[in-house]
């Protein structure tokens, strides 16, 4: 394989005749570079070399002392039994030595056990006079003393009796002292008093804290002394446990390594547990507090600062050094502290944003009482919640913007329901006698309660997401709103008007609602985007009030525009519905003789007499202005009816003029801010295609298109096609004019909605 390499590259190298000549040069380059690989192998392979010399060396070594120790070993056992043979009698004399050890052994384990019961009731009596002063306990260390050595005559008697020839415990049992009592009963009653000091020992520990406060070193320092025995008896008991293990034909011949403690008593590892068991209380303790006060923290905690600090000050002069008693509560402390808070992180159920912030605005001040303590963050670890700092933020901001959007869907959802529904009860009536939905004042306020909610982290970052989110919110109910309405104006039925009808005056009137204030005679209050955009204002960094400004403005345009959408189909629906076969009149041979102007008209006044009291009052105008518009546009589309046909010799030019009359006086019933008279002049430029000659017609159209830049050809097609006078001719030529003109747009304009 790398043969075929080195030829692939060789051939990459020498594609060319002139390649050749590059031969020296390259042979010279892969010469250095062969001597500069050959030159790091050689090194590499010298330090493999020595290492591997060095292990030999070493293992040779160890070889060796092994041989030395078992010949030392083996001498040392030829010596021992030449010994024997040279004294005479030797095996005499051993058996007389062991007896008078057993003899010697036997006579003090009887005379322990004769005392044994007299020292336990010293003992119980030592206990009792420290139950009526725990708190020094003057008695511990005798108490202590008595005990072990109780413990002590009770192992060797029960290492006797396994290696007797009769293992079993019933000479334990049987045997009775001059008192009566058995042995058995002794060593019951030891353990008994052994939980008894137990008990003291845990209360002591579970209470050093308030000993040290309080200035008791004496019952301190003998604390101390206690469990520092104890750990000394355990590491022993330890090494006799491993050496009884790994050495047990050797442990079995040597009496010292067969004597001594043989089970772990843990004193030590309680005392650490006591320490672990006081935190972890205080810290529940803390929990409480703190669920119900999250602004409490610090406070709560006070206690975790005071503990370290009297251990530190108080403590460690009275505790063997080698515990290194404040590293130890440093550790162990920490440790809690760093589960509890990581534990409240994560708790999704009963840790709400005030809980996270709290959190993330004491992890600064935890690092600075530390180090006040002698306790830099970086011998810290773990960090207090696992450097989630920024997880937190986010997290505090996505709670907030959680209950946001599910308020918002939980409000739109019944919105939905109510409004496809139609259900009266959703809707209400305010001061003035204005249709409005019931959500509204509740979304608003939901709104409020948790930009204070943000407000409360007084932090720039978090209010301006949370403002950010609620902008979409907002915004998300306006297309809510735009689509439910857009979608169920398909649908609507005689039946289902009047309810759609009070629905969209509702809508209309929240979206006003949203943004109106009051500037005439009431209390001054504002809307509520405007209290809004003012409360949010101060929260924000002055970056982000730009981004605010254009995002309230965006908010207040959506609000007109839905509200005006509103309107748009509380007209449409009444053309759908009431005008459906007024419309279908216009311009057909019966147009003539019915008067569908007047019924329209007078349609229309039933409705703004019924509405008009429960709309906003700035809205009327927008509603009056959807009508005209919606006549209008129906009125020119009506073109293309079945049946229509403009004839020279018939009056339409009179009966039109007669439609605006109609329509001028009802329209100007309304003020004069709505006068409608501009908008329906475009009935002069329809007139004029009507009524032009085929010749002069590409020209009218032009000045039509002048006007009007978005006339749509379709619909021009159909009034020429209504001439009498229609031929293709007339039709080529307005789109061969149509393809000449060049207008500029601008905005919309009433012929957008001709069809």
């Amino acid at each position: 394989m790398n043969d075929v390499d080195s030829a692939t590259k060789l051939a990459e190298l020498l594609r060319h005749p002139d390649d050749l000549d590059k031969i020296p040069a390259l042979k010279s380059e892969f010469t250095r570079k062969k001597a500069a690989v050959d030159g790091q192998l050689r090194v590499g392979l010298k330090e493999q070399l020595e290492v591997t010399q060095a292990g030999m060396s070493s293992i040779q070594e160890g070889q060796r002392a092994v041989n030395m120790i078992k010949e030392e070993m083996m001498k040392i056992d030829k010596l021992c039994a030449e010994s024997q043979n040279m004294i005479r009698d030797f095996p005499n004399i051993n058996i007389v030595s062991q007896t008078h050890r057993n003899f010697d052994a036997v006579e003090k384990m009887k005379k322990d056990i004769d005392s044994f019961l007299e020292r336990i009731e010293n003992l119980e009596y030592l206990l009792g006079q420290d139950d009526e002063d725990p708190a020094n306990q003057p008695n511990l260390l005798e108490i202590h003393y008595g005990l072990t050595q109780l413990r002590d005559i009770r192992d060797r008697a029960l290492d006797q009796i396994k290696s007797s020839d009769d293992p079993s415990t019933e000479l334990i049992d049987n045997l009775q002292l001059e008192t009566g009592a058995t042995v058995q009963d002794c060593f019951s009653r030891l353990e008994e008093v052994v939980e008894w000091f137990d008990k003291h020992v845990g209360e002591a520990c579970l209470n050093l804290i308030e000993l040290v406060q309080a200035g008791n070193d004496g019952m301190v320092v003998r604390l101390a002394l206690v469990i520092e025995e104890e750990e000394k008896s355990d590491k022993k008991a330890k090494a006799l446990q491993d050496a009884q293990k790994e050495y047990s034909n050797l442990a079995s011949r040597l009496k010292s390594i067969a004597s001594g403690p043989k089970e772990l008593r843990g004193y030590k590892e309680k005392f650490i547990t006591s320490i672990e068991y006081v935190c972890k209380a205080r810290v529940d303790e803390s929990n409480e507090l703190f669920q119900e006060e999250p602004d409490k923290l610090e406070k709560s905690v006070k206690w975790y600062f005071n503990n370290l600090n009297t251990v530190k000050l108080g403590m460690q002069a009275l505790m063997p050094k080698k515990w290194k008693i404040f590293r130890t509560y440093v550790n162990i402390y920490h440790q809690h502290m760093h589960d509890w808070m990581i534990e409240r992180i994560e708790d999704q159920v009963n840790t709400n944003p005030q809980h996270l912030l709290a959190i993330l605005n004491w992890v600064d001040k935890y690092y600075s009482k530390m180090k006040k303590l002698g306790v830099p963050e970086e011998e810290l670890a773990p960090h207090i919640i696992d450097n989630r700092g920024t997880e937190i933020i986010g997290e505090y901001k996505g709670n907030i913007v959680k209950k946001v959007e599910e308020w918002m869907n939980r409000i739109g959802d019944q919105d939905k329901l109510n409004f496809t529904n139609r259900d009266e009860s959703a809707l209400d009536q305010d001061e003035n006698g204005w249709y409005r939905t019931k959500t509204l004042g509740d979304m608003w306020l939901m709104v409020y309660q948790n930009l204070d909610v943000a407000a409360g982290s007084e932090r720039t970052d978090i209010c301006e997401g949370v403002a950010d989110a609620m902008f979409r919110a907002l915004s998300s109910r306006q297309r809510m709103w735009q689509t439910l309405i857009e979608a169920d104006a398909l649908k609507v039925t005689l039946d289902d008007e009047q309810g759609f009808h009070d629905w969209l005056i509702a809508v209309a009137n929240d979206q006003i609602n949203c943004i109106a204030e009051d500037e005439g005679d009431g209390d001054g209050s504002v809307s509520f985007l405007a209290r809004f955009g003012r409360n949010i204002t101060p929260m924000v960094s002055a970056a982000y009030t730009t981004t605010l400004a254009a995002q309230i403005e965006t908010l207040r345009d959506g609000y007109v525009d839905l509200a005006t959408t509103s309107l748009k189909f509380f007209v449409s629906a009444i053309f759908t519905i009431d005008f459906r076969n007024t419309i279908q009149n216009f311009f057909t041979t019966s147009w003539y003789s019915q008067k569908d102007m007047e019924s329209i008209v007078i349609t229309f006044r039933d409705y703004l007499g019924e509405y008009t009291a429960v709309l906003h009052p700035s809205l009327r105008d927008i509603l009056i202005e959807e009508m005209a518009d919606e006549l209008l546009s129906h009125y020119l589309s009506a073109v293309r009816n079945k049946g229509v046909k403009f004839r020279r010799s018939d009056q339409f030019e009179a009966k039109i003029k007669d439609d605006l009359l109609t329509v001028f006086e009802f329209f100007g019933q309304y003020g004069p801010g709505q006068d409608i008279r501009s908008r329906w002049r475009v009935i002069q430029q329809f007139l004029d295609l009507l009524q032009a000659d085929k010749a002069n017609v590409p020209v009218v159209y032009e000045q039509f298109k002048h006007q009007y830049w978005d006339i749509p050809i379709g619909w021009v097609e159909a009034v020429l096609r209504a001439r009498d006078d229609f031929d293709r001719s007339m039709l080529n030529a307005v789109k061969a004019k149509a393809a000449e003109v060049n207008v500029e747009r601008g905005e919309e304009t009433i012929m957008s909605k001709v069809k």
